[in-house]
């Protein structure tokens, strides 16, 4: 996994240490806090991008199955390819 591990910081700290949560976000989740509750989060731009395909293979996984519990006729194979200008 990409992230080993996180580190929490306050709003008021990561102003001033800003370039350096940035270089830590490449290895690891970096937490802002405002009052001692997690407000925000920093990653790099390749786990956001992770997290999203992730999220969208789920999203995928959950619509197939949704079609799949859906009532309704069954096509025959040779008609969905016909349809699909597959033959």
């Amino acid at each position: 996994m990409y992230i080993r591990g996180m580190s929490s910081v306050s709003v008021t700290e990561a102003r001033s240490r800003l370039p350096q949560l940035i270089d830590e976000a490449r290895t690891e989740a970096v937490f802002l806090e405002r009052r001692g509750k997690r407000e925000a989060v920093v990653v790099s731009p390749e786990q956001y991008d992770r997290m999203l395909d992730a999220l969208e293979e789920v999203e995928d996984i959950a619509a197939f199955d949704a079609a799949m519990d859906e009532e309704g006729p069954n096509l025959p194979w040779d008609q969905v390819k016909a349809e699909l200008g597959w033959v």
